[in-house]
C-alpha cells in the first residue's frame, strides 16, 4: 500500500527535481509503488500531502537545532551554527525552503506542531545566549524574529538573484548572518 512516510519521501524527490508542478498524487503513487489511487488512503489532496511534505522537513530542522544545542557549549556558537544551517539547507532545497513559508490555506496539527517546536528550539538558543549577556536583552521572542526574518529574507533575495546589485562584491546570506550577530553581539569587527 505504500507507507506514509514512503509517500512523502516521494514526493520531496519530486519536487526537488521538477518543483511543485512535478508533485501529484498519481506520480507520487508511482514512485512509491504503489496504485495511483494508494496516496488518497493517507492523504486527502495535494496540499495535505504537501504539508506532511512540509512537517517533515521542520522536523528535520527542529533535530538538527536540538543537535546544535547539545553540541554546542556556547549558545552563541550555537546561535551562529544554527543560522548558518538554516541558510545552508534553503539555499541546497529552496523548493522545500518556500513549500514551508509559503502560503497554507489549511494546515495539518502536525504541522503546526512541528513549526512551534522548532521555533521554540531557535528562540530558547537565543535565550541563552541573552542569559550569556551575548546577545542584547529584551524579548527573545522578537529578537528570534528578528534573527529570522533577516536570514529568511537574505535567502530569499539570494534565490531570486537580487541580493546584491551588479558589479558590487558578492554579498551572500551567510554575510549578512555574520553581520547580524557581529552588530548584536556588540563587536565592532563590522567592516562598513
Amino acid at each position: 500500500m505504500g507507507t506514509p512516510e514512503e509517500l512523502v519521501q516521494a514526493a520531496a524527490e519530486l519536487m526537488d527535481v521538477g518543483g511543485l508542478e512535478a508533485v501529484t498524487l498519481r506520480e507520487v503513487g508511482r514512485r512509491a509503488g504503489v496504485s495511483h489511487n494508494a496516496p488518497y488512503k493517507h492523504f486527502a489532496d495535494k496540499e495535505a500531502l504537501l504539508a506532511a511534505v512540509a512537517a517533515r522537513e521542520l522536523g528535520s530542522r527542529g533535530a538538527t537545532l536540538s543537535e546544535i544545542l547539545a553540541r554546542q557549549a556556547s549558545a552563541s556558537e550555537a546561535l551562529r551554527e544554527a543560522l548558518h544551517s538554516y541558510v545552508g539547507w534553503a539555499l541546497a532545497r529552496p523548493v522545500r525552503f518556500k513549500l514551508i513559508y509559503g502560503s497554507w490555506s489549511k494546515g495539518t496539527p502536525e504541522l503546526g506542531a512541528a513549526a512551534t517546536t522548532t521555533r521554540g528550539l531557535l528562540q530558547e538558543i537565543v535565550s541563552r545566549a541573552q542569559q550569556e549577556g551575548q546577545l542584547p536583552a529584551g524579548d527573545p521572542e522578537r529578537l528570534t524574529t528578528l534573527l529570522l526574518a533577516l536570514a529568511h529574507g537574505a535567502v530569499d533575495l539570494s534565490l531570486s538573484g537580487h541580493l546584491s546589485p551588479p558589479g558590487s562584491r558578492q554579498l551572500g546570506p551567510a554575510d549578512l548572518v555574520n553581520e547580524l550577530l557581529e552588530r548584536l553581539m556588540g563587536g565592532d569587527r563590522v567592516a562598513g
